[in-house]
């Protein structure tokens, strides 16, 4: 007689955590000041914290008092939650995100988007700060990313999945929306400045490339390198969320220069371009949330 087969925990998972991020939604959505639902959320990378500050009637939860919320322990970011309006549109900004390298795995990294989904999320602005690979880019660039290589080694979505939130294999086809893209490139041509477009490589970090790596990622077609940003849009497009992704180069990748990289470096460049980037998110926001 053949032992008994083990009864398979999968399903318990991923209803604790589908539980997980509704609780987590509903405290914040009880906590918002302006008592609308966001439209857009925002990540914001290194040194890219600003645009928070200028919300209006702004709710912040530091991300300690959030259920299930991962913290932040990079310098740069804030680690905090920001829910209120930019102009008449309502939004929910992380100001700073956690990493892999910081010792989280993939799902607890890509749990504020989950998050953000059961709050009724259906578009997001990420961004961070990247090392630029091409050399048409310079310091202090804004780069639209119009696709991705992870090389992380590791994907959020390994393990059961739920299907309330998505299907079991998701595409990537199309994981950058070309509608959304076009119109951060239209509103940066009204500012008048340049707006690029390339492709991200993810990286596990928390050390920079070296130059032999650099000279791998260019030859397999990368524009930008990072360490953040891919694990949030795989799970953001296994929800549906539409995602428009924006890099600021603060420094060129290892070996493109001679001189070495330091995080230092990078949040003097966000706070360079902090007027400009500013400007972009506060046009582009009101029209993606008019496309629904």
């Amino acid at each position: 007689m053949s032992a008994p087969k083990a009864k398979s925990s999968a399903a318990p998972a991923t209803a604790a955590e589908f539980e997980r991020t509704k609780r987590a939604a509903k405290y914040l959505l009880s906590l918002s000041k302006t008592k609308l639902r966001p439209k857009i959320a925002l990540v914001l990378g290194s040194g890219l914290g600003a645009f928070a500050d200028e919300l209006e009637q702004a709710t912040r939860i530091p991300y300690a008092k959030i259920p299930g919320f991962p913290r932040s322990t990079v310098e740069g970011h804030s680690g905090q939650l920001v829910i209120g309006k930019s102009g008449d549109t309502p939004v929910v900004v992380m100001q700073g995100r956690v990493h892999g390298y910081e010792g989280y795995s993939a799902k607890e990294v890509t749990f504020p988007m989950r998050v953000f989904w059961q709050m009724g999320i259906r578009a997001a602005i990420l961004t961070n700060a990247a090392g630029a690979i091409n050399l048409n880019y310079s310091q202090g660039a804004l780069v639209v990313i119009r696709d991705h290589i992870n090389l992380q080694g590791t994907n959020p979505l390994t393990g059961p999945n739920d299907k309330r939130f998505g299907a079991r294999f998701p595409g990537m086809s199309h994981a950058y929306s070309k509608a959304d893209a076009e119109i951060a490139f239209a509103e940066a041509q009204k500012q008048g400045f340049q707006l690029h477009a390339g492709v991200y490589a993810a990286m596990a970090g928390p050390s920079y490339e070296t130059p032999a790596e650099i000279r791998f990622l260019k030859t397999i077609g990368a524009d930008l390198v990072g360490m953040s940003t891919v694990p949030e849009v795989i799970v953001a497009r296994h929800m549906g969320i539409r995602v428009l992704a924006i890099s600021c180069v603060t420094n060129m990748a290892a070996g493109i220069l001679d001189q070495e990289i330091n995080h230092a470096e990078v949040m003097e460049t966000g706070n360079r371009v902090r007027r400009q980037f500013v400007a972009l998110l506060k046009a582009v926001i009101p029209r993606m949330a008019r496309e629904g």
